[in-house]
């Protein structure tokens, strides 16, 4: 693994095999780590990377606030996840790719492709969060930790998280900076001392940010309609992954292609070759 600073916050990356560059935004919530497309749910049993890395140059890192990637306290939104990818092909000396994103990782691609249109080649989109059960429920988990930091205050999280071990999808009260907490003590000293009610503050805009809408977040309707770049969207169905976020950008999309195949029959043998058939069909970056 190789790690860059980003607009002075270290991200962790890796790349894999050679061909046209393709960029992918990991799975995994607020724990998206290089390992998750691997490791997590789908992406373990369809082994995307074992397929792309053969034909494409995989960038796979860990995003911010996530893994052994650094973070900052401020009010997080989609933005933020482009200004890391961007900054990590600017890194790379890439000034156009294909994106991938899985789960959580699918809204700071079409964000990304809002953003800067002129550096996407196409974008693949894997099981892209939703739904109302899923903004209700990471409505939730910021709820959560809000209350814990009344109750505890600021000091209070970093201990629990130093004792825990958690990312903050597996623990609300660690919060979204749980993972720089744990790896980073400089951090996780400067983040005590913060003042609980600005941090608050940061936290509510942050959880507005990010969970504003029952369907797919990451962009607006219209700025998608404008956008002339091909996609490949794969349904998901469950409480985080509504089968309606995905139908959703098939509708929002022009250029969409819809893979109307039950997350049951995804398969190494059967997603794969879709996979790469699509990306050969889009222009080369």
């Amino acid at each position: 693994m190789a790690t860059t600073v980003i607009d002075g916050i270290e991200t962790r990356y890796e790349v894999q095999g050679s061909g046209p560059p393709l960029l992918m935004y990991a799975p995994g919530g607020f724990d998206a780590t290089v390992e998750k497309w691997s490791s997590l749910g789908v992406y373990a049993r369809v082994k995307p990377l074992d397929s792309l890395a053969k034909r494409y140059t995989c960038i796979t890192f860990d995003r911010r606030e996530c893994g052994q990637s650094g973070g900052r306290v401020e009010p997080i939104g989609w933005t933020h996840f482009v200004a890391q990818g961007a900054g990590l092909l600017d890194h790379l000396g890439i000034c156009k790719a294909h994106l991938l994103g899985g789960c959580m990782g699918c809204s700071p691609v079409i964000a990304f492709a809002v953003a800067h249109p002129d550096r996407v080649a196409s974008m693949v989109l894997w099981w892209p969060v939703g739904g109302a059960k899923y903004r209700m429920k990471g409505q939730s988990r910021f709820d959560e930790h809000a209350a814990f930091v009344r109750e505890r205050g600021l000091a209070g999280v970093v201990d629990h998280v130093l004792r825990e071990g958690k990312a903050f999808g597996a623990d609300p009260r660690g919060g979204p900076w749980a993972s720089v907490i744990r790896h980073d003590a400089a951090f996780a000293e400067r983040y005590g001392k913060l003042d609980r009610n600005q941090y608050l503050g940061t936290l509510a805009a942050m959880r507005s940010a990010l969970l504003d809408r029952d369907t797919a977040p990451g962009a607006e309707p219209e700025e998608l309609m404008k956008l002339d770049i091909p996609a490949w969207v794969v349904p998901g169905k469950d409480e985080s992954h509504a089968t309606s976020a995905a139908r959703y950008l098939e509708e929002c999309l022009p250029r969409a292609e819809y893979w109307d195949v039950a997350p049951a029959e995804q398969t190494a043998e059967t997603a794969p070759p879709r996979m790469l058939d699509f990306l050969a069909r889009a222009p080369n970056p």
